[in-house]
């Protein structure tokens, strides 16, 4: 925020930058994030919550998000969702217990040329079957996870 100068309309990236250093949004870090820039702790929460890219929970070691927009619905997205529920036992929105995996929806990722698109740990994936994100989301878990000490 002091490399912003302390700037209301500097809310996006001090977001970003909060969220790399912490993880996650939590409610006490949007309210000092409110209070740092003098804004209403609506206007920020409203902020975070619009954009997917920002999260108010901690996440998984791995994540998955799939688009959900008109272009991705249409080419299956909605069995990509149940394939990636299938795979990793966690409905979209959620966490696994273990802390291993989080999966997400978004409204589009504006990659409707290769529909249905998903991001698996921040890498973009188009044209996508249930099958190959099945495969690939098996793939991730059957690995260890970066807590656990490798042989």
């Amino acid at each position: 925020m002091k490399r912003n100068q302390y700037r209301p309309d500097a809310l996006i990236e001090v977001l970003h930058k909060a969220q790399e250093l912490f993880g996650f949004l939590s409610p006490a870090l949007l309210t000092s994030v409110a209070r740092s820039l003098h804004l209403p702790p609506s206007r920020v929460y409203g902020v975070a919550t619009f954009y997917h890219f920002f999260s108010l929970a901690p996440q998984g070691d791995h994540t998955c998000t799939i688009c959900l927009g008109t272009a991705c619905y249409v080419r299956g997205a909605g069995d990509l969702m149940a394939a990636a529920e299938d795979a990793i036992g966690v409905s979209v929105g959620k966490t696994t217990a273990d802390g291993r995996f989080s999966l997400a929806s978004a409204r589009c990722f504006g990659a409707c040329g290769i529909a249905p698109a998903v991001i698996v740990d921040g890498v973009v994936v188009g044209h996508v079957t249930p099958r190959d994100l099945s495969a690939r989301l098996l793939t991730l878990q059957a690995s260890p996870s970066e807590d656990e000490p490798h042989p």
